[in-house]
């Protein structure tokens, strides 16, 4: 099997071109045109010389995962399906707005987490992506979008990325640190750090040590205001509970690119989404400097879960902006090629053999009871 160049970072790149007998700025040269030129064949990459373009030929290549599916939105969004093996696929959407363009990245095959309101949790999870996979997910979207070669257009549609999409990206950590260091990297994509960010639900240890080795911007799946009804919206809430979460955020905050953590949380009518429930996250704001991002839930097969009306949605951010809490309600994009938040699925090989259950939650006011 060759070398695949997408699995290397900056530092990988330059120990193997030294492996090869060559000065490692020649890997700045191959980074260049892998990354920003988005170019796979190494007789087209000019500046290099003969004898290393066939050498590389003879013992690499670029190999992107395959896309075997490509939707298009009315509003825009565009999703494909990739497939990254012979049993598993993932999906990557594209958010065209007028001052940005977003890409949603997926950093595993399914989800072992099983949050009870996320269609990726429920088919299961098989394996984590390799850097190739993560960061070929960019490679593919930027040639679809930008087109490749020398000549590709300097300005970008893509200059956002969000690790939003399937899987839970920190238990994903030694794959994903090469992939966002490429993100950032001049020679490679250029994005800034507060223009690539990381969604968790709450690895502690692993927000510990991406906070050390590379710290972007910072968003948390909330979704529960206190600990007996996250546990149940989020099991891995049992695990590392909502004291423990706050003060990683703000340990966080220490060296992240931005001075809040962006707490995310969908709106589920009856459950998460009442008054006393918007007063309690003002006061986890007081604790953590952070922005909300209230998300109207996507409905996807066999959930119970409904999304909170339009009203109730509004009233909610009203009492948070009235406690001096910045707030702002996601825009729904691509629900109608199933791209929208928590809709995700693929097509997985379940190795965890989980039994698809509908979930009924009490209402929070039951809860509390």
């Amino acid at each position: 099997m060759t070398v695949n160049l997408l699995d290397f970072d900056a530092q990988g790149l330059e120990a193997y071109v030294a492996g090869l007998g060559e000065p490692r700025f020649r890997a700045r040269q191959v980074l260049r045109w892998i990354h920003q030129c988005g170019e796979s064949d190494f007789a087209r990459m000019t500046d290099l010389a003969k004898s290393l373009r066939g050498r590389l030929a003879s013992e690499a290549d670029v190999r992107a995962p395959q896309v075997v599916g490509d939707s298009l939105a009315a509003d825009g969004t565009r999703k494909w399906l990739v497939k990254v093996d012979g049993a598993n696929a993932v999906e990557t959407v594209f958010i065209p707005e007028r001052a940005r363009g977003t890409l949603c990245i997926s950093s595993q095959a399914g989800c072992v987490l099983d949050c009870a309101f996320c269609a990726t949790g429920k088919q299961g999870f098989n394996r984590n992506l390799s850097t190739a996979e993560i960061v070929g997910q960019l490679w593919l979207a930027r040639n679809a979008l930008e087109g490749s070669g020398a000549a590709r257009e300097a300005t970008r549609a893509i200059t956002n990325v969000v690790m939003m999409g399937m899987g839970e990206p920190l238990l994903n950590l030694d794959q994903v640190l090469p992939a966002l260091r490429l993100m950032l990297d001049d020679h490679a994509y250029g994005l800034s750090r507060r223009r690539v960010t990381v969604s968790t639900s709450g690895v502690v240890p692993a927000m510990d040590r991406l906070r050390e080795e590379c710290p972007v911007a910072l968003a948390v799946s909330l979704h529960a205001p206190q600990d007996a009804l996250r546990d149940q919206l989020v099991p891995l809430n049992r695990k590392y509970p909502l004291r423990v979460l706050l003060a990683a955020c703000n340990r966080y905050l220490e060296r992240a690119p931005r001075d809040f953590v962006t707490f995310e949380y969908v709106m589920l009518d009856g459950v998460n989404d009442s008054d006393a429930q918007a007063r309690e996250l003002a006061g986890i704001a007081r604790r953590v400097r952070s922005k909300f991002n209230l998300i109207p839930f996507n409905p996807f097969s066999g959930t119970a879960f409904r999304r909170s009306p339009a009203e109730r949605i509004q009233r909610f951010a009203e009492i948070l902006q009235s406690a001096g809490v910045t707030v702002t309600t996601r825009k729904t994009r691509g629900d109608g090629i199933d791209a929208a938040c928590g809709q995700l699925a693929g097509d997985v090989s379940d190795r965890t053999r989980r039994t698809r259950v509908t979930r009924r939650l009490r209402p929070a006011a039951e809860l509390n009871a």
